[in-house]
């Protein structure tokens, strides 16, 4: 039953992660494949400050699931 609730809360979680991993913007896009790449430094605000560091949060959660899903196995 704990390997099974495990499981469904890494699909859970890997789920949210590959969201917030698609939503984030990349700044330069197909521009830079064709010269149009700027060299401008801009930090990261608001929604996209926020979906960088939850990116980071799930992925350490994401990790320390599987961790314990291969230690309860």
């Amino acid at each position: 039953m704990r390997t099974l609730l495990l499981s469904l809360v890494q699909i859970l979680v890997s789920g949210l992660l590959m969201t917030t991993i698609l939503l984030q913007q990349s700044g330069t896009g197909l521009g830079a494949a064709f010269g149009g790449a700027s060299d401008v430094f801009r930090t990261k605000r608001g929604l996209e400050k926020g979906l960088f560091y939850s990116s980071i949060v799930l992925s350490v959660l994401f990790f320390l699931t599987a961790i314990l899903n291969v230690a309860l196995a």
